[in-house]
């Protein structure tokens, strides 16, 4: 794929931690103008779109708490910074809360944001998302428009942002290390009861 217009929304400071390599996790249960209400992965390769409005610092592990800015309620910049795009590897789906909370070391977030999601939707599983992040050989600034706006996950950009010359953030070695730890973990969680409630999605 040369170029898309598919993007994730995503808070700001877990997009600049996947661009940095400092992680290459993400949870989601999906927005309120999600399909159905509930998350779901539909394309394998998407930019990276930072959001600023919903970040709160308290959800965050201290070193990265630093980093965000609170902002009003329907604040965004007027350009938005495109640095990014990410392979998405892997999609679990996870019930079982010990298995949540020993991914803990992996992603940005800290307790409460886990528990938080946990208690959220209750019913519903969370989604647990390998990304191989690459960074674009060419920065894009694009001008915000309202239909990128809303609790949703997916958004189609204006126009498309080319993916040529993009740079992976970490080494094949480097991201098959961190992703197989990570797998090992799901495919054998704290309590082997769990097996059943971890399911793996083709991505």
């Amino acid at each position: 794929m040369k170029s898309t217009t598919r993007a994730l929304k995503e808070w700001n400071v877990a997009v600049n931690a996947l661009e940095t390599g400092r992680t290459i996790v993400l949870l989601r249960k999906g927005g309120i103008r999600e399909q159905a209400g509930q998350f779901n992965v539909a394309d394998k390769q998407v930019l990276l779109y930072p959001t600023f409005e919903h970040q709160q610092p308290d959800l965050l592990k201290p070193d990265l708490a630093s980093q965000v800015k609170i902002v009003e309620s329907g604040w965004h910049p007027e350009n938005i910074r495109i640095g990014s795009w990410a392979e998405i590897t892997d999609a679990f789906l996870v019930a079982w809360e010990p298995a949540i909370k020993a991914l803990f070391p992996y992603h940005v977030w800290n307790e409460k944001f886990v528990a938080d999601r946990l208690k959220w939707k209750q019913n519903q599983p969370i989604y647990i998302l390998l990304l191989r992040a690459y960074r674009l050989a060419e920065i894009a600034e694009i001008p915000y428009i309202s239909e990128y706006g809303g609790c949703r996950s997916w958004i189609d950009l204006a126009a498309p942002i080319s993916l040529e010359g993009s740079e992976a953030v970490l080494s094949d070695r480097e991201y098959a290390a961190r992703s197989n730890e990570i797998r090992s973990l799901m495919a054998n969680p704290p309590n082997a009861d769990a097996l059943a409630k971890i399911t793996t999605l083709a991505v």
